[in-house]
Parts: structure tokens; C-alpha cells; sequence
């Protein structure tokens, strides 16, 4: 039992990993685990079409890839499995770290010195 918790552990570090380098060899590293992950089912025998961690390696991949989305359910979903929590924090930090930065509209855009405008000295006369 210590092994597929060690393994499951394994898998997990290497999603964070891919989260945060994006790098393809860590996307291949995250499926090849996965992979191994669905052997360790005893139904592996006999069902040879077990792969939820193979699909749910890919959808959190794709849903890494995609940073403008609104944070997915797959990663919600997969935050909420994450029993760790330093890990899940770390995670959250990284997915967070991944989000392209966007300026608030709210506030107008001002330019201290503007070759449109008259500076204040003159404007005073």
C-alpha cells in the first residue's frame, strides 16, 4: 500500500512540475506515470481499457496549457483530491503564477506630461 501511495505521490509532484516549467518532457513525464498508475488496478487483467489517470492526466495537462480559461473544474476538481495541504497550495500558487495579468479598465490612463496639453505654468496666466 506504502508503493501506490508513494506512486500516487509521485504523479502528483509531477503535474506540479509540469505546471510550472510548461515543458512537453514534463507533460510526457505526468502521462507516463499515470500510465503506470492504471496498471496497479487489479482489473488491469482482466479490463485492459482502465485509464482514469491517464484521462485525467490529459485534461489537466490541456487545462494547464490553456491560461486565459477561468479556472477549469478539472483543476478545481483536482485541487479538491489534493489530501496535502502544502501541496495543494503550492499548486493553487502555481496555476495562479500561470494566469496571464490583466490591468483593471477601471482606471483612466494618465500622462504626467502630455504634448497635447499646456503645462499648468501657462495654464494659470
Amino acid at each position: 500500500m506504502e508503493w501506490h501511495a508513494k506512486t500516487l505521490r509521485a504523479w502528483q509532484l509531477s503535474v506540479l512540475r509540469f505546471a510550472v516549467t510548461l515543458d512537453n518532457a514534463d507533460r510526457l513525464a505526468v502521462l507516463m506515470i499515470a500510465r503506470e498508475i492504471d496498471r496497479l488496478d487489479p482489473r488491469c487483467d482482466s479490463n485492459r481499457d482502465f485509464r482514469f489517470f491517464r484521462k485525467t492526466s490529459a485534461e489537466l495537462c490541456a487545462a494547464i496549457m490553456r491560461p486565459n480559461e477561468h479556472f477549469p473544474t478539472v483543476l478545481r476538481q483536482y485541487l479538491a483530491r489534493i489530501d496535502d495541504v502544502r501541496l495543494k497550495r503550492i499548486f493553487a500558487a502555481a496555476l495562479e503564477a500561470n494566469q496571464p495579468t490583466v490591468t483593471p479598465v477601471n482606471k483612466p490612463f494618465k500622462r504626467a506630461n502630455s504634448p497635447w496639453k499646456w503645462p499648468s505654468s501657462r495654464r494659470s496666466r
